[in-house]
């Protein structure tokens, strides 16, 4: 039916002809997602839900069957109803917009005209397998839109979508490690050096003056470093970050997933550019976003915006050289994933801080998962929180939200606290597990190679031997970890106090062991705290 649109719209523009047809092409798709045997029941609207409820191929038990032909979910005139809907809206917002010119070409390709401004949404490192997706659907919109002009039909010529050329070192830019027979070095390498070509074409495009906008989103710290390397690479400054939510929330089902993509902002570095020494790069840094630090919080920017927020301007001294070696081990670099570990430690150094009545210094003492667990229970409590949130927090202090909800054990999925529910970390929502929940014999002990505990885990261990009411073994575990003056924990334990409900059996337990601290001669009694973010207007 819709092949037979274009010969019925005989004395219409071919223009519009081929417009019309266009549009209602996804309409397919929209069925071959609903009407497919991996779609799924949803329980909630008494619907068919959608194949892809992540960006995967499942495989499920059951599944759902629509009639293609009824006004509801899962049927043809539903999904042309959303087509005309997204239609009406686009042509709205782009009504004084120039007409865009579409090209179907390889961005790793040489132009020769010039830009102001390239502004770009790249694979996302190894999160989504795009090219394995698209396949779903281009079979059906290659039957769909044959011979519909000359374009479409270049555009549909493969019998599938672009797969990695090795032999021409080019293609779809994922790091998908199968496609290199199973290299997983040789997948990153091939990822970063397509990545790199790619800003070295935006580069050239660009006037002297020009920015490339680089929007990205992924929870993985080794992807943020491969992403600045090859920006570094191509010959960019990075001087700005900002995040952006992007994601619709209904967007796709399951799995913490990050809600905001952050937009990178670069600038062409100089040609005349020297390689630079660490010391004063790091020097630069923490000059360039004192103010930066203080100016985003004068505005009220909070949570994990506000790290990632003064990200940009932080990496604007590192990546301002085309290399940084290190003083003090001659012929060795400083890596982005080192220069990056600083600088997060720094900014997530100041919002903790904030905590510590602005002792910075006792801030940048902490360790990764006392830090974590300090942000998300200021700025969350033990209530759900958003996963997104929480993920940009974890990349932020230097750990994953797999190993919070794992070996770390702090996070657990969303819903009551108070409900015992001790699954992983997953789905739209996580919530920190409150002090009883964390049931680990070996809870504030060290690791199996020797590294100290978290100092949460510390303070829990301790309120669990309080409760017990063996005064012995509370003392005995103080003595142990070198905790009777330790000023760093005294800090802990009263902010953690702070953050705890007035009259709850917590803030009780954690106020009887700071008193009992404090007339045996340890570190010293409750301390202020400053807990406000201040009030916005």
């Amino acid at each position: 039916a819709i092949r037979d649109c274009s010969a019925e719209m005989r004395g219409y523009p071919d223009d519009w002809r081929e417009a019309i047809v266009a549009w209602l092409a996804p309409s397919i798709s929209r069925l071959a997602d609903r009407c497919c045997a991996v779609a799924t029941w949803t329980s909630g609207p008494e619907q068919v839900g959608h194949a892809f409820a992540r960006f995967a191929r499942p495989m499920v038990w059951d599944f759902a069957e629509s009639c293609p032909l009824a006004d509801t979910t899962g049927g043809f005139i539903q999904a042309v109803e959303w087509i005309a809907r997204v239609v009406e809206h686009a042509a709205a917002a782009t009504a004084a917009a120039p007409p865009p010119r579409v090209e179907l070409r390889s961005a790793t390709e040489a132009r020769t005209d010039r830009f102001d401004l390239v502004c770009t949404d790249p694979p996302d490192y190894d999160a989504i397998p795009y090219s394995d997706l698209m396949d779903f659907f281009h079979v059906w919109l290659r039957r769909t839109l044959h011979g519909l002009s000359p374009d479409v039909d270049a555009a549909f010529a493969a019998p599938l979508g672009p797969k990695w050329d090795a032999a021409a070192g080019d293609g779809e830019l994922v790091d998908q490690p199968g496609r290199f027979e199973a290299d997983g070095a040789r997948s990153r390498q091939a990822y970063e050096d397509g990545m790199q070509r790619t800003f070295r074409r935006a580069h050239e495009a660009l006037r002297d003056d020009g920015r490339l906008v680089v929007v990205f989103a992924n929870k993985q710290p080794a992807a943020w470093a491969t992403l600045v390397s090859a920006l570094i690479r191509a010959g960019f400054v990075v001087d700005a970050s900002w995040p952006i939510q992007t994601e619709r929330e209904s967007k796709v089902a399951g799995g913490a997933r990050l809600s905001s993509s952050i937009w990178l902002v670069c600038r062409k570095r100089p040609a005349a550019a020297r390689p630079g020494w660490d010391n004063q790069v790091l020097a630069d840094m923490q000059a360039n976003v004192a103010g930066r630090l203080r100016a985003f919080w004068d505005a009220y920017v909070r949570g994990p915006d506000f790290v990632w927020a003064a990200t940009g301007p932080a990496l604007e001294a590192f990546s301002r050289h085309p290399a940084v070696r290190k003083a003090d081990e001659p012929g060795e670099r400083l890596t982005v994933e080192e220069f990056l570990r600083r600088v997060r430690r720094l900014v997530v150094g100041f919002v903790v801080s904030r905590l510590f009545d602005e002792d910075e210094g006792a801030a940048g003492e902490l360790d990764d998962p006392t830090t974590y667990y300090l942000l998300h229970r200021k700025d969350f409590g033990l209530a759900p929180a958003p996963a997104g949130a929480c993920i940009l927090y974890a990349l932020s202090c230097n750990v994953s939200d797999a190993d919070l909800a794992g070996r770390l054990d702090l996070l657990a999925a969303g819903g009551s606290a108070a409900a015992g529910d001790d699954d992983s970390a997953s789905g739209r929502d996580v919530r920190l597990k409150t002090w009883t929940q964390r049931r680990a014999r070996d809870l504030g002990e060290p690791s199996p190679d020797g590294r100290p505990p978290p100092l949460i885990d510390c303070v829990h261990r301790l309120m669990r031997l309080w409760k017990s009411g063996e005064q012995s073994r509370v003392d005995a575990y103080l003595e142990a970890r070198g905790l009777w003056r330790h000023e760093i924990f005294a800090r802990v334990v009263q902010a953690v106090t702070e953050l705890a409900e007035r009259g709850s059996e917590e803030r009780a337990t954690l106020e009887s062991i700071q008193t009992h601290i404090g007339t045996h001669g340890g570190a010293s009694g409750p301390q202020p705290v400053r807990l406000d973010y201040g009030d916005a207007p």
